[in-house]
């Protein structure tokens, strides 16, 4: 049982063990008093080059040495507008203006607002308000995220503070049964915005659907005049082979969310991109027109260096063969594990590798779930799974060593 005042996220303290206490990072390893760690789920997802990765690292201490968080709110600086300059060029095309926010959930918080802001504009002539969501989907723990997010567990609590939406079923086979219930419900004239999770639905299980149900579920938003969101906050910066998810499908959102490897995981910052015709809706001499959005640390200027410097990395084109590799060597270990008995249901997507262990009783409070991390702890590796699924999502800095210790470990377990 965890003693002291610090509250843990998804943690219950009266049954988890007193976690270890990390001293340092490095590349794909955290130092704790316990002895070293595979970070085998990149720090839930945020880190991508490694840990302390030194281009980064320099740009916050340089950064460091000449600013400190500045208000946002009519001022500006040169890690900010340099940022957004450089995510306009590196993202899907049309996505032309870039609001800074502070993390994942917030990031599509601030995308769900401008969609509602866009239809509520004097000039659009109409009042769409639903929002349409996938069943099984994860978007954040805020009130807004959680109503666009699959209803269970995590928020059953919170229920009277959501609002309704609408929603699709999770694409099987060619998604036809998602692509049709999509576009019953964007005929009917009240859908303002589609949020998606591309082609993969982390915290639901790592459910993984074809890129060709994305650009159908695209085809149909642009044949009803609906919004499409894209909740990139995990996908993106490489995660499923891609610099982002939508490039497989060939698509471009109106709205964009991207958060955690925006940074390289050094620091936190997120941001949402808009095409022009949702800025332009706001854009008016009528203030009451404003977009209503901000928080304390918008753009804080160490940050927007630091994502500067992961950029600077992205952009110098040397990372396809880095996503290859780490691709190649989740694909071999996962056929292995695959094979033996007690596994099922490999699936992979880029870098990111997940299996589920057969069990009677599988979702998110599986009673496996518990009893796998804390063996995978005692053998040096973190992973969280997932109830009963394991995943695994390194950095792209681990090596085939480091690969051998976490599959290793997963096999052991049965």
């Amino acid at each position: 049982m965890i003693d002291g005042p610090v509250w843990h996220p998804f943690t219950q303290h009266a049954t988890e063990p007193a976690p270890p206490v990390v001293h340092r990072t490095g590349g794909a390893y955290l130092h704790t008093d316990r002895g070293r760690l595979i970070d085998a789920v990149s720090s839930w997802w945020v880190v991508t080059h490694g840990h302390r990765h030194p281009p980064i690292m320099d740009a916050i201490r340089d950064a460091a040495d000449r600013l400190d968080q500045v208000i946002f709110a009519g001022l500006t600086h040169e890690p900010a507008e340099r940022l957004a300059a450089a995510l306009v060029r590196l993202a899907p095309e049309g996505l032309s203006r870039v609001f800074y926010s502070d993390s994942g959930s917030t990031a599509v918080e601030v995308a769900l607002k401008m969609a509602l802001g866009y239809w509520r504009a004097a000039d659009r002539g109409e009042a769409r308000h639903r929002i349409v969501v996938m069943d099984h989907s994860y978007h954040g723990d805020t009130i807004g995220t959680m109503s666009v997010g699959e209803r269970g567990v995590f928020n059953a609590a919170y229920g009277p503070l959501m609002f309704d939406v609408d929603s699709i079923p999770f694409p099987q086979g060619d998604g036809g049964a998602t692509l049709d219930a999509f576009r019953a419900l964007a005929q009917g004239g009240q859908i303002a915005a589609l949020i998606v999770e591309p082609l993969i639905l982390g915290s639901g299980g790592m459910l993984m659907y074809d890129p060709g149900v994305l650009a159908g579920l695209r085809q149909i938003c642009n044949d009803h005049g609906v919004l499409m969101i894209a909740d990139e906050v995990m996908t993106g910066w490489g995660r499923t082979g891609r610099l982002w998810a939508c490039d497989h499908a060939g698509i471009a959102p109106d709205i964009l969310c991207t958060s955690k490897g925006l940074t390289g995981g050094a620091v936190p910052l997120a941001a949402t991109l808009a095409c022009e015709k949702v800025y332009q809706a706001h854009y008016s001499t009528d203030r009451a027109r404003t977009f209503f959005h901000s928080s304390s640390y918008t753009a804080n200027p160490i940050a927007c260096a630091a994502a500067v410097a992961n950029v600077a990395i992205w952009e110098a084109a040397g990372m396809q063969p880095v996503l290859d590799r780490v691709a190649a060597m989740q694909a071999q270990r996962l056929a292995v594990v695959a094979a033996r008995p007690g596994w099922e249901n490999p699936r992979q997507l880029g870098t990111i590798a997940a299996i589920d262990l057969t069990a009677a009783a599988g979702g998110y409070l599986a009673q496996e779930g518990p009893a796998m991390r804390a063996h995978f702890l005692d053998r040096g590796v973190l992973l969280r799974p997932l109830g009963n699924t394991v995943y695994v999502m390194p950095p792209y800095c681990v090596t085939d060593d480091d690969m051998d210790e976490i599959w290793g470990a997963i096999a052991s377990y049965r």
